[in-house]
Parts: structure tokens; C-alpha cells; sequence
């Protein structure tokens, strides 16, 4: 595979009160993962987290921007194909769907057998019998075997915050449609949107 494994290049989603009106939400998204890693995603309820995984994995479209998964604008590539470049799983880890505009005949192929970015978007967390064990071994696996993954939480547990801090490589928090970008955890908690959103889960 040549080239970065997933590209957002100013990517756009607005949403209007009608056709003529001004913009009532906008997200706005720039950045590139060049190799196999676990980003960790926060921020308010409705800040376009859910909104920023469906532009991802092709199930939104965006006003303006492109997504390229290992090279291919996922916007362009067949419906029943796009899970093979990008998967986005939500709450109780089942696969969202998308609405299909254009013909598959008019689309490009995957050229993907297994999803190269797995996106999940707040997944139910059990606390008991090793499960969450289970799944941050999960995670590493799919970046051990090369895949990026995404792992969005809501923080309303303190091991919620413990779980970010302990699988993900790099962090972005989310608030009113912009991006904020971290290194490490310490970073992202120096951030002073960060520390209110996160309130007495950080020290």
C-alpha cells in the first residue's frame, strides 16, 4: 500500500434551516494517519463526533472535502463495498447504514477484502468478567494488523477516561464542529476545553 492509510482533507458538513438559510451546524475536519493506530475521540453530545465517523466511513456526505481510505475518495466507491475501506460501529457495536444516492454501476471498487479503519462510536463498555480487557486486546490486534482504529467514548465514568488514556495512541476532541488535535494524554488535558469538559475525571 502506497501512501498514507487514511486522508481527511478539508472536510465539510453543514446543516441548514431550509435550503436558503444559514448554517444551524458545521464540522469542519483536516488530518492524515500515515500509519496503523488507536485515536481517541471526546466531546460534548452533539458536538459531530457521530457526524465525523458517518463522513468517515461514507455513510454521510460531505458539504465540501474529501476521505481517502488507503487511496480511494470512499464517497466514490460502491455501497456495498465501503465497510471493506471503513466500518463505523455505533453503541452496541452494530454497523451503521447509509443511504444510497448513486447506482453502484457508476461506482468504483473497494479494492479491499477487510476494513482498513474501524470506527467506533460509543461503545457499551461491560464492566464485569474481563470484556473490557477483551476489547482494548481487540483493538490492539486490529493495529497490529495494520488497520487504524477510532475509539469515540462520553466520558460518564471515571473508567471511561482510563480506558481512553490507556489504549489510544493520539487523541481529538470534538466541540461545535472543530477539531482539537493531542499527542498524548497530557496534552490533551492541558487543554482547557478538555479539562471542563472532563471536569473532576481529570486532576
Amino acid at each position: 500500500m502506497v501512501g498514507p492509510l487514511l486522508e481527511v482533507r478539508a472536510l465539510r458538513k453543514e446543516y441548514r434551516r431550509g435550503p436558503f438559510g444559514p448554517p444551524t451546524f458545521s464540522l469542519r475536519a483536516d488530518f492524515t494517519v500515515r500509519e496503523p493506530t488507536i485515536t481517541g475521540v471526546l466531546g460534548p453530545n452533539g458536538s459531530g463526533k457521530t457526524t465525523l465517523f458517518e463522513l468517515i466511513a461514507g455513510g454521510n456526505r460531505p458539504t465540501a472535502g474529501t476521505v481517502l481510505c488507503a487511496g480511494r475518495d470512499i464517497h466514490r466507491v460502491r455501497y456495498d463495498e465501503r465497510d471493506r475501506l471503513a466500518i463505523h460501529y455505533h453503541q452496541s457495536y452494530q454497523v451503521r447504514r447509509f443511504r444510497r444516492l448513486v447506482p453502484n454501476l457508476l461506482l468504483a471498487r473497494a479494492g479491499q477484502g477487510y476494513p482498513l479503519v474501524h470506527l467506533f462510536d460509543e461503545p457499551q463498555f461491560n464492566v464485569h468478567d474481563g470484556y473490557i480487557g477483551f476489547m482494548l486486546a481487540f483493538f490492539r490486534r486490529l493495529r497490529a494488523e495494520g488497520r487504524v482504529v477510532f475509539l469515540s467514548l462520553h466520558p460518564n465514568e471515571p473508567y471511561h477516561a482510563d480506558i481512553l488514556r490507556e489504549i489510544s495512541d493520539r487523541f481529538v476532541f470534538v466541540q461545535d464542529g472543530r477539531l482539537t488535535y493531542a499527542d498524548d494524554w497530557a496534552g490533551l488535558v492541558a487543554l482547557p476545553p478538555v479539562r471542563a469538559y472532563l471536569g473532576g475525571l481529570v486532576g
